[in-house]
């Protein structure tokens, strides 16, 4: 399982031209869920996200969560993660889990997130989304379970 963070101060989701979900200040997360990931990486990825130290403090130094700032979380889903480029330059992406699975994980771990008490905003599993978002920083970070 791995995530992409980005810090934004505003983001926008639309399905088509509908918008689904908006967040203010806070993090986009893209979540790649691979083959044979569990309920427990889940859990971790969520305990990572919502104690990320990503925001700045008085001092100006990134010693601040997304909890501290009252920060919001958009959560999408995003298998193109697992994208294998080593041979040739079509991506597989024998590396995802499969869609079922990874929608339930996917899931479980924006539960997980809004357990912490961070405000979660969801993509549509699946759908052709299209992300606006306003990066601040600009503050990307990677992390895989």
């Amino acid at each position: 399982m791995k995530f992409v963070a980005q810090r934004v101060l505003r983001a926008t989701l639309s399905v088509g031209d509908v918008p689904v979900s908006e967040i203010g200040y806070g993090l986009v997360v893209f979540l790649g869920v691979g083959a044979g990931d569990t309920r427990e990486m889940a859990e971790r990825c969520a305990a990572k996200l919502a104690n990320l130290r990503v925001f700045e403090d008085a001092a100006g130094k990134m010693n601040r969560s997304v909890l501290d700032v009252g920060g919001e979380i958009l959560f999408v889903s995003q298998f193109t993660l697992y994208g294998d480029c080593t041979r040739g330059n079509r991506p597989s992406f024998t590396l995802a889990e499969q869609p079922a699975r990874a929608e339930e994980l996917y899931q479980y771990a924006a539960d997980r997130l809004s357990a912490y008490g961070v405000p979660v905003k969801q993509g549509i599993f699946g759908a052709d989304m299209r992300i606006e978002q306003v990066n601040q920083g600009p503050v990307t970070i990677i992390y895989e379970v």
